[in-house]
């Protein structure tokens, strides 16, 4: 019986089976700035985190729909045990959570543990990679760890892994421990973001070495099928994901998600097969693709376009009629220019190196900038912490935001900042030509950015002149501090206003602070609020820490953005939590209302 019923079932299998297999799922999306590679250990941009986020996993996450921000657990058993002190971080694993497959396991699964952790964090403390991150860790001292990396250094030794420290510790193959020197009350965000501290396999580094950029293997929701790089980033649905339902709650107010996601509850995560990613820079043609049902979602609708997809903050008539869904929420960032503190022209802490930066600040337009290049989508900066962190004062008002022109000529005069050769542009206080280069991107709102500060530092006779090279180009060239000034933002991976502060830490010279500024006064308090519980005593010193970047100004800080995404009426369960990375597998695609489009 058992052998006839297997053939019949085999044979209907054979005849129904290829009919019944249904399409692949596709989310359809689009970056408007390139990648980098997908290397936790090496990686800072947000593009190539979100990416890497969705590969690699971290211990924690945040709630995907939750607000405020809530951290669950995402590869361990439960939340971490952590000491009164915040000193001890203690972390148990799921077991059974394997890495997708891939060479360098040479056929075998390859089990997730605690080492895998162990030594994911080690590697951002090996000068072999460069970590853009290593400030973070370095921040809060991990017993031994920075005190190995300096050893080594100085022996001319590659880092030794395999020797124990007192701060990090696998306590058997599902847990391991993290001592801190510092007690940070907010450090365990950082096991949230899996662009930084992903579980990488050692065998995965051991096979592609420095092409591990390209080779990004993790335990997370996708694998990287395709990568063509500055151009098309492909996803698919990584097999060996462990089993994870939907289970995500919306919070009151919103009735069209609240029934989204309950639609969703109990199915199995990812709820797609495949995310196609483009990199299209410029803002028509992204747009462009999401008008034309080429694109489920569009991050960020282009400021060009802000006015006709949302006037007045409002979904256009025609969208709504479509069924567009419209998501409009503050990005938790800071844009802003940076002064790169180490170059002859615009670096220095002297009187007069300090007002002319405070001089070009002052010729900034904002509201202007705000009104043309960004379309109303901001609001000015007056210090570097951003709302839906805390930290943010909307209290606190500085000369940031203020454009003086007659205030930024003085300025200018009284030190020397005057046209000595009659040419009409200023020079400097020796005499020599005084040439201001920014660098600056070929899209059309980098151009539009550009094209204002060429008539600001014109309206104070400072001549000004620009060096256009794509992203990461222009990264790579920052991270080595061979830019003179350039203008990017910066975006909280947790809900806190540190990582803004960090822009100024003297200890992160070359990662978060490309400007190298490094102030002993701002670094002691950058420290001190560390450490501190959250409450008005700690928002006294991030305040006082504020004043000074104000004060120096190593960064003109400009906006905080306001953002707004689209979702076609396809997509299912669509929103934003700035803290998450990886919303993709979260979403569905309603594969009858998407052949009704198309019909």
């Amino acid at each position: 019986m058992f052998r006839s019923g297997f053939l019949q079932l085999a044979l209907v299998a054979m005849f129904v089976l290829p009919a019944a297999q249904a399409e692949p799922k596709v989310l359809r999306y689009a970056f408007r700035v390139a990648e980098t590679g997908f290397d936790p250990a090496q990686i800072s941009d947000g593009y190539s985190k979100s990416v890497a986020a969705g590969i690699f996993d971290s211990p924690l996450q945040f709630e995907y729909l939750a607000k405020p921000a809530k951290l669950r657990p995402a590869t361990l058993v439960a939340m971490p045990e952590v000491s009164a002190d915040f000193k001890t971080l203690t972390f148990e694993l799921q077991p059974g959570i394997f890495f997708s497959d891939d060479p360098a396991f040479k056929g075998k699964p390859r089990e997730l543990t605690a080492a895998d952790y162990v030594y994911s964090i080690k590697r951002h403390y090996d000068p072999r990679w460069k970590s853009p991150n290593l400030y973070l860790l370095e921040n809060v001292k991990i017993l031994g760890l920075s005190e190995l990396r300096r050893e080594l250094q100085a022996a001319k030794k590659p880092f030794d892994y395999a020797r124990p420290v007192a701060g990090l510790k696998q306590l058997d193959r599902y847990r391991f421990q993290v001592q801190l020197g510092v007690g940070d009350p907010r450090f365990i965000n950082q096991f949230a973001d899996a662009g930084f501290l992903g579980a990488v396999a050692h065998e995965v580094v051991d096979l592609y070495g420095d092409k591990i950029m390209e080779h990004p293997v993790g335990t997370n929701a996708w694998r990287l099928a395709e990568w063509r790089r500055s151009s098309r980033i492909v996803l698919e649905k990584n097999p060996n994901f462990r089993k994870v339902l939907y289970a995500e709650q919306p919070p009151e107010g919103d009735a069209a998600l609240s029934a989204q996601a309950a639609s969703l509850q109990g199915r199995r995560l990812p709820l797609v097969d495949r995310v196609e990613i483009a990199i299209i820079e410029e803002s028509q043609p992204r747009w462009l693709s999401f008008l034309s049902s080429e694109a489920d979602v569009i991050e960020e609708v282009p400021a060009d376009f802000a006015t006709i997809a949302m006037p007045n903050n409002k979904l256009a008539p025609n969208l709504a009629k479509r069924g567009i869904q419209m998501i409009r929420y503050a990005r938790a960032d800071v844009a802003f220019s940076y002064f790169n503190m180490l170059d002859p022209v615009v670096g220095g802490y002297q009187p007069a190196q300090v007002a002319l930066r405070r001089a070009i600040s002052l010729a900034t337009d904002l509201d202007k900038e705000i009104r043309l290049p960004r379309r109303g989508q901001a609001i000015p900066s007056q210090g570097p912490i951003a709302p839906g962190t805390f930290g943010y004062d909307p209290q606190f008002k500085s000369e940031m935001s203020e454009f003086n022109l007659p205030k930024a000529k003085a300025l200018l005069d009284m030190y020397g900042y005057v046209d000595r050769d009659g040419d009409g542009w200023r020079d400097l206080p020796d005499g020599s030509p005084l040439l201001i280069e920014y660098a600056t991107q070929p899209d059309s709102q980098s151009r539009l950015l550009t094209e204002l500060w060429q008539k600001n530092m014109a309206a104070i006779n400072l001549r000004i002149t620009f060096k256009t090279a794509k992203w990461p180009e222009n990264l790579k060239a920052a991270n080595a501090g061979k830019l003179m000034m350039w203008g990017v933002s910066w975006v909280a991976t947790a809900p806190d206003g540190d990582t803004f502060l960090a822009l100024g830490d003297g200890g992160a010279k070359g990662q978060a602070n490309k400007s190298r500024f490094d102030l002993p006064a701002f670094n002691e308090l950058y420290k001190q609020q560390k450490a501190m519980a959250n409450g008005p005593e700690r928002q006294a010193v991030m305040n006082e820490a504020q004043k000074l970047l104000v004060a120096y100004m190593p960064y003109k800080l400009h906006v905080h953005r306001i953002f707004t995404d689209m979702a076609q009426p396809w997509v299912i369960g669509y929103s934003r939590n700035v803290f998450l990375r990886d919303f993709w597998k979260y979403v569905d695609i309603d594969e009858a209302a998407l052949k009704r489009q198309g019909s």
